[in-house]
């Protein structure tokens, strides 16, 4: 009997003794962290996927912000001991919180209670130029059984260019190429675009007696109706920034091409990206 229960203890003890590489054997095929998240101790990769998509982001309580670029999702699920060490909500959150602040991010959004509300927790991220929105959702359980990782990274075409340079260019007969970043979907001129819209009005401001065009182009994303009316928008967006700042409203003139004016081959997210832009031209 007392070799019995030593075998028992034995195998009890077994069971309840991690290798920290097996978690990793049961992975999904083709599934792999993302090189800035170490995984939670005890949990596989139960499935994953990677694609230029777009992502309903928590905000807040009654607030969702869409975003697109290249999508990462990863669902996690835990297979150790259970027990009271298996992690809470909280500790599963704050885990990515430390992460994301020792890389110069910052929480935009957490929950951890059922109670009227969504449960999870979004980051935000900008490096090397680049941004990263980080997602922690669906967490299921409290402790948790399981939850999904979703990581929407923002490659940012960034231009810097002066009014000096702008006027160059369009003097000498060549239109000028402007990246200007608009909401997705949208007309509205996010911040970080503010330099190159201060840039065009200083080489108007400089030159008073320049007349523009100001062309709107999208990519092939979406209709090509929707592209059309969103490239015209765009463009008189950029107008009506520059007219804010004092330049007069007849020295631009805005049209739209929609998608029907390509630089790049639209198959790759680069070439999106390059053709999503607003061209400047002398008139």
């Amino acid at each position: 009997m007392k070799n019995l229960r030593l075998k028992l203890s034995i195998l009890i003890v077994m069971a309840c003794v991690t290798n920290p590489l097996f978690a990793q054997e049961m992975d999904a095929e083709g599934c792999k962290d993302h090189p800035f998240f170490n995984r939670l101790e005890n949990y596989y990769i139960d499935g994953c996927k990677e694609n230029y998509n777009e992502y309903e982001f928590m905000m807040g309580n009654d607030k969702t912000q869409t975003l697109e670029g290249n999508l990462i999702d990863i669902l996690y699920t835990y297979d150790g001991p259970f027990g009271p060490n298996l992690p809470s909500k909280l500790q599963v959150i704050r885990n990515y919180e430390n992460a994301v602040a020792k890389m110069g991010g910052k929480k935009v959004y957490s929950r951890t209670t059922d109670d009227g509300g969504w449960t999870g927790a979004t980051f935000h991220l900008q490096k090397d130029g680049t941004q990263y929105w980080l997602g922690i959702y669906n967490l299921i359980n409290n402790p948790v059984d399981q939850f999904t990782l979703v990581l929407l990274t923002i490659e940012g075409m960034t231009q810097e260019i002066t009014a000096n340079e702008m006027f160059e260019k369009i003097d000498s007969g060549l239109p000028l190429a402007l990246y200007v970043h608009f909401e997705t979907g949208k007309s509205t001129i996010k911040s970080e675009s503010e330099p190159i819209v201060e840039a065009l009005y200083q080489m108007m401001y400089e030159n008073p007696t320049l007349h523009i065009l100001v062309e709107g182009h999208t990519d092939n994303v979406g209709n090509k109706t929707s592209n059309q009316t969103l490239s015209e928008q765009r463009a008189t967006s950029l107008k009506s920034a520059l007219v804010n700042k004092g330049i007069a409203p007849d020295k631009i003139k805005t049209v739209g091409f929609g998608q029907d004016q390509p630089l790049e081959d639209n198959s790759t997210d680069d070439g999106k990206a390059k053709n999503r832009r607003i061209e400047i031209k002398k008139i």
